[in-house]
């Protein structure tokens, strides 16, 4: 009876636990669900429903011209408008040209109000956003030894100087390829950087002749049948001989190299440079002076064929909200010789230019609006919303009947595309709390009941001065009939404003 006991009781303690996956999920924004323009590869023409993007046939054809242009690099020192009224996708398509474009190519997105700093000047920011949107590709060929760690050992010598203590006077290390292998001596600095890296026999490791430095690639795939279960990374045996060069490629950006240049690392050990960079919390501007001797580094590179210029892609949103300043200085930057391609984009119409009593289209002023490309967004119609829910509610995981989905595609259309965008998640909730996986109509209606549109609520504000007149002095503001469009920064009774829709 004992031993069965026991082994039930062995039994019990044995737990399975269930592997969960490491990956990361990615969280869901605004424009997850955009995956690029849904260009044909071979006509650029736009399909209707392709890589998450619904509508806008004639502005995505022509972003698609643009990133043509980029890639050809024959768009530098240019810029493009998208205009057009709130929710009609400029922002979706810019990000949608950086998806097109790929990593490699700069993109570097910032808003109109960013400019404004009590640290630094607003045209030290502007430039600092050209200057990271300018990539540079550096190729560099360099003598490494790479293969498969065959020997590591440390070689002790007694030291004078300590008594009866030992020192490490080199260190012997083999290494192995397919072709041949070759036994190293190497400086005992580097058998530091060794034990770091925790390498060992069998690992797969490269070295650079020059500095000295180590870089661990893995394991070697021969081990690859020891456990069953691994943590590490497996390689293939390296192929050719073990000392070989190697073409390293860096992609850095000119803000990048404005930074190493403006604050230089101390050496170690150096209290007054560390005491230097704790002295400075501030952001401090960079000199005119250290970005011309960086281009004249970048040249140089540039015409020895080390190094080569990628302008990327700047991308200001609300384009409305910069002064008068900012403008003249962008005239100067967009003419000068190193220059990215800058998006602007904006929901404005006829309205004053920031910083003086001057109407211009869109806020900016005559004489920039004549060297930029202006592309335009128009309103979503309801069978076009339809599908933007869809592929959203795709995305945020909200199941959807079609009841569910024709109300909130005619409540889109009422009020406007965010609004419905921001029903998705608490209608699910609402589902949920009912014990419903999906969506209905109902859920739907009950959200639109708690949560109301910018349109009812500039309803209600109006009723609220209407019944209480002595606030209507103080609360003048939110009159719609004495306001200044958000479109065109006119009444909105003025019907020919060019950006002015009806539902937003």
């Amino acid at each position: 009876m004992t031993v069965e006991s026991g082994a039930a009781l062995s039994t019990k303690l044995i737990s399975i636990d269930e592997v969960k996956s490491t990956a990361r999920k990615q969280r869901v924004a605004a424009h997850s669900h955009v995956k690029g323009l849904g260009l044909d590869p071979e006509t650029h023409t736009p399909s209707d429903n392709a890589s998450g993007f619904i509508g806008q046939l004639e502005a995505r054809e022509a972003a698609g011209v643009i990133v043509d242009l980029i890639r050809t690099k024959r768009m530098a020192g240019r810029a493009i408008l998208l205009a057009g009224p709130p929710g009609t996708g400029k922002t979706a398509i810019a990000l949608a040209m950086a998806q097109e474009l790929g990593d490699k190519m700069p993109f570097c997105p910032m808003v109109g109000s960013e400019v404004y700093s009590s640290e630094v000047k607003k045209t030290e920011v502007l430039m600092e956003n050209f200057r990271r949107s300018i990539g540079l590709r550096v190729r560099e060929k360099k003598e490494v030894y790479e293969g498969e760690v065959t020997e590591l050992t440390p070689v002790e010598d007694e030291n004078a100087t300590s008594g009866y203590g030992k020192r490490i006077s080199h260190v012997l290390i083999g290494l192995k390829t397919v072709k041949g292998s070759k036994q190293l001596k190497l400086d005992p600095s580097i058998y530091d950087t060794l034990l770091k890296q925790k390498i060992e026999v069998g690992d797969v490791i490269y070295i650079e002749a020059n500095s000295g430095a180590v870089k661990r690639l893995g394991r070697c795939d021969v081990y690859a049948t020891e456990f069953d279960l691994e943590a590490d990374e497996f390689v293939p045996l390296p192929k050719g001989d073990v000392r070989k060069s190697k073409e390293v490629v860096q992609d850095v950006t000119l803000h990048d190299l404005d930074i190493a240049n403006a604050r230089p690392h101390g050496t170690t050990g150096n209290v007054t440079s560390l005491v230097g960079q704790l002295l400075k919390p501030k952001k401090t501007e960079i000199t005119e002076r250290l970005r011309q001797e960086v281009n004249s580094v970048v040249n140089d590179y540039i015409e020895q064929g080390i190094a080569e210029l990628m302008p990327g892609v700047l991308f200001i949103d609300e384009v409305h909200m910069l002064d008068i300043e900012c403008f003249t200085y962008l005239h100067r930057a967009l003419e000068s010789t190193i220059s990215p391609i800058v998006i602007f984009a904006t929901n404005r119409g006829q309205c004053k230019v920031r910083g003086t009593e001057m109407i211009s289209p869109h806020g900016i002023p005559s004489d920039l609006l004549d060297r930029i490309l202006i592309i335009v967004t128009k309103p979503y119609k309801i069978e076009e919303i339809l599908a933007i829910v869809k592929i959203r509610a795709d995305a945020e995981g909200v199941k959807l009947d079609d009841d569910a989905l024709a109300h909130l595609s005619k409540l889109g259309a009422d009020t406007s595309l965010r609004y419905v965008v921001q029903l998705l998640t608490p209608a699910k909730l609402l589902a949920q709390v009912n014990s419903r996986d999906i969506v209905t109509k109902e859920d739907v209606h009950q959200c639109a009941e708690l949560f109301i549109d910018a349109k009812t609520s500039a309803q209600l504000a109006r009723s609220n001065i209407n019944e209480d007149p002595t606030h209507t002095s103080s609360n003048a503001q939110l009159d719609p009939g004495a306001t200044v469009h958000p479109l065109n920064c006119q009444t909105a009774s003025d019907s020919d404003a060019p950006m002015e829709t009806d539902g937003t």
